[in-house]
């Protein structure tokens, strides 16, 4: 078996993580995140729904992250993300991290929309 290093080029993976913060690229961020290949910002959370379907020409898939154990999103958020084009997959935050860097290295158009643990 040949083990090849992962490469994300320009695009800014999820370095780490703790309680109350996300390090993306070597940049912490406190709170809530949107992290896209070539952005990650402050979110202010679940009814920022606005900044979400802003992500409909660059996205097609949605990471939600809920926090360090997974939960239900509120339906409304399912639906306003699906109502933009988008798919949206539920998880833990710290499983959305990791699922996010293995998407964002084969090169897909992927977001993470995360609450920190």
């Amino acid at each position: 078996m040949q083990i090849e290093e992962i490469r994300y080029d320009d695009a800014r993976p999820i370095d780490g993580y703790g309680p109350g913060f996300f390090r993306v690229g070597g940049e912490v961020l406190r709170g809530a995140v949107i992290v896209t290949a070539t952005e990650a910002r402050v979110w202010q959370g679940l009814e920022d729904t606005a900044a979400l379907t802003a992500l409909a020409e660059r996205v097609d898939v949605i990471l939600f992250g809920s926090g360090a154990v997974m939960t239900g999103a509120p339906v409304g958020l399912t639906r306003v993300i699906e109502a933009a084009g988008m798919g949206v997959e539920l998880m833990a935050s710290p499983v959305a991290c990791r699922s996010y860097n293995i998407l964002l290295a084969e090169g897909r158009r992927v977001a993470l929309a995360a609450l920190p643990v």
